[in-house]
């Protein structure tokens, strides 16, 4: 009954409130401009001038900088969605896009969340859980503790019967901050507490799990999408592996390690998985894929993702609108056999970060001019004469090109940072010039440890 409250009045979504920033409440603004849709922005102190509070129909003024006291503040936002009587809150990405409390808060107040039902967003936030769920459902998962670890003993116990080395992880949240990977005991010994500490500073919860440390692998992640129908269909998947402390920095479709048969094997999987969790809207399958392409499931992103205009590129559609329609209770536009997969298709998330050290380089941006060609994309939330804060994400934009080939969508993001100029900041656009010319990325033949092992020491 809960949910239901929050899809009344979902035939007429005419307002939305984006509760977000830069490049992501951008994109959800054009998409809703398209479908006549009008949007509320909210904005911080150090906000105030980007492009998207000029962009949206109205902009409300959340806070000051920092994201605790800006983008962060659930009732604060609530109070702005009551107030300019919004249908229905797109949370994007990060900040409070996985937080079941705010999305329930948002329903009880007879407003639409955009995304998932709040119980999937609570149930898949919870690493642990969320594994035996999907062992439940036959998805095969990384060897690894069945839950929490309650001492260091069953940690040393556990990682001696499965082999080192293994992944510590935080139960509560991942990326770099809940990951550490331990070669040995003596790293396991040295990490655990330390893991646990950090784990409770973050996620608000100092449970903590082992998994086997898959060597050589490959991050692919299959884009899932459902309704309240009972319609899940897969969109392809993105291939991940170029990361940096277990974060993304490059993606593309197709992947071009799987073969056909494991990468349609791995669609199957993901929307067995997703409807284990009886899933709607937007949602990620992540999985870790070793040499010999087994694959095991990683974690389920319940939003929309930040690449999520690689899967746009080579179907042609448009998530956000999706994600919209859904929402509000209708069904999915397309089923499986309807949506189809074009060319190639690989982002690249431009940071204003030092090339050498891959610090953040914040700072005004002087001179910025974008060359978007047939093929190329560019989601940006600054313009020139903007200024990137040291308070938030330093993403200056996500630059997407698509060829009919995997070369020609190289080539064409070659073309295009060889001439990219942004003056003002530093930003990490050698990087990837530096990867466009690996003959070993060339090829395909990467995994997570590619930029370690052959860019950065």
């Amino acid at each position: 009954m809960m949910e239901q409250k929050g899809y009344e009045r979902g035939k007429n979504v005419q307002k939305i409130l984006i509760a977000n920033r830069g490049e992501i409440a951008l994109r959800i603004i054009k998409t809703c401009h398209v479908m006549g849709i009008e949007t509320i922005a909210i904005y911080s102190d150090a906000d105030k001038e980007m492009p998207f509070v000029k962009a949206a129909t109205k902009a409300v003024y959340v806070g000051e900088s920092p994201v605790n006291k800006s983008y962060l503040l659930s009732d604060k936002i609530l109070e702005i969605a009551k107030n300019e009587k919004v249908d229905a809150i797109h949370p994007g990405y990060g900040f409070l896009s996985e937080n079941a409390a705010f999305a329930k808060k948002a329903i009880n107040e007879g407003i639409i969340f955009i995304g998932p039902k709040p119980e999937t967003i609570e149930l898949m936030g919870d690493k642990i859980v969320s594994r035996q769920t999907m062992e439940k459902a036959g998805v095969p998962v990384v060897p690894g503790s069945g839950g929490g670890l309650k001492t260091i003993e069953e940690a040393l116990s556990l990682a001696e019967t499965i082999g080192y080395p293994v992944m510590l992880k935080a139960s509560g949240g991942g990326g770099g901050i809940g990951m550490v990977l331990c070669e040995n005991e003596q790293a396991l010994v040295k990490s655990y507490v330390s893991t646990k500490s950090r784990a409770m500073a973050y996620f608000g919860s100092d449970e903590v799990f082992i998994e086997k440390y898959i060597a050589n692998s490959r991050h692919v992640e299959i884009q899932v999408f459902g309704d309240h129908s009972g319609n899940i269909v897969h969109m392809f998947e993105r291939d991940c592996s170029i990361q940096r402390r277990h974060q993304k920095v490059v993606e593309e479709s197709p992947s071009p390690f799987l073969s056909e048969a494991v990468r349609q094997k791995m669609y199957e999987t993901a929307v067995t998985a997703a409807h284990a969790v009886d899933y709607s809207n937007a949602g990620t399958i992540e999985f870790i894929v070793d040499e010999n392409e087994n694959f095991y499931f990683l974690e389920m992103n319940t939003r929309l993702q930040v690449e999520h205009p690689v899967t746009e590129m080579i179907t042609g559609l448009d998530l956000v609108k999706w994600q919209i329609l859904v929402a509000r209770g209708e069904k999915l536009p397309l089923l499986q056999p309807e949506i189809v997969s074009s060319g190639n298709a690989i982002e690249f998330r431009l940071y204003a970060e030092d090339p050498v050290r891959f610090l953040p380089s914040p700072g005004k941006i002087t001179s910025l001019h974008w060359n978007e060609n047939n093929g190329v994309r560019i989601d940006s939330g600054y313009e020139e004469g903007g200024t990137v804060t040291p308070y938030y994400d330093p993403m200056i934009a996500k630059c997407i090109f698509h060829g009919a080939t995997r070369g020609l969508a190289l080539a064409a993001a070659e073309n295009f940072f060889s001439k990219l100029k942004i003056e003002g900041i530093k930003t990490n656009a050698p990087l990837f010039l530096n990867i466009l010319a690996d003959e070993d990325f060339q090829q395909g033949l990467y995994t997570t440890s590619f930029l370690t092992k052959n860019l950065v020491k």
